[in-house]
């Protein structure tokens, strides 16, 4: 999937399904939703976790960080790439994105908004020579002026998620510049 194309598919789905178990896996399998992002499993699992939701039709994204038995390492890519259909990763390592980039995945590096450092390190980024696709901010439920500052400071499209739990909050995230809210919550899948 080329980078824009996967870049649109995001904006088209406001609200992505995260799952985090083979609940969630199953659960996920039955909705519209089309794009799906995999925060669990190890290497043993991975590839049919990453099947399954393929053979439905959707787009699957896998936040390698949270696999089990990879590390933060190149290679981890490597086996991604090689032992799955995955369309992209999602990591909070810079590092990891410009290797995802040369075997084709897209990418989505994320970051956790806990003080004014992560804000920074945003920034920082963004002068990176090699960029993500997409950033994805945590937590989703951030004041409007926040989104603002990280809009200002990015050069790359947003996405949200955390700790989002009702329809305000997601159309709080949507409506202050972010493409689309990824969560676990099940509830705001079928909003």
């Amino acid at each position: 999937m080329l980078r824009q194309e996967f870049i649109e598919q995001i904006e088209s789905n406001p609200v992505i399904a995260a799952i985090k178990d083979d609940a969630g896996l199953e659960r996920c399998l039955e909705t519209d939703i089309s794009v799906i992002f995999v925060l669990y499993g190890d290497v043993c699992s991975i590839t049919d976790i990453v099947k399954r939701i393929k053979d439905a039709g959707k787009t699957v994204v896998v936040h390698v960080d949270l696999i089990n038995g990879l590390s933060s390492k190149e290679i981890s890519l490597d086996y991604i790439k090689a032992h799955t259909d995955a369309d992209g990763i999602i990591t909070t390592k810079p590092n990891l994105i410009r290797h995802a980039k040369e075997l084709g995945l897209n990418t989505i590096l994320r970051f956790f908004m806990l003080d004014t450092i992560a804000l920074q390190n945003v920034e920082k980024q963004s002068h990176s020579d090699v960029q993500p696709d997409i950033i994805e901010v945590l937590p989703g439920i951030l004041l409007p002026e926040f989104f603002e500052k990280i809009r200002r400071i990015s050069r790359v499209r947003i996405m949200a998620s955390g700790l989002i739990s009702s329809k305000e909050e997601v159309l709080n995230a949507l409506n202050n510049g972010v493409i689309s809210i990824s969560t676990t919550n099940q509830k705001i899948w079928e909003m």
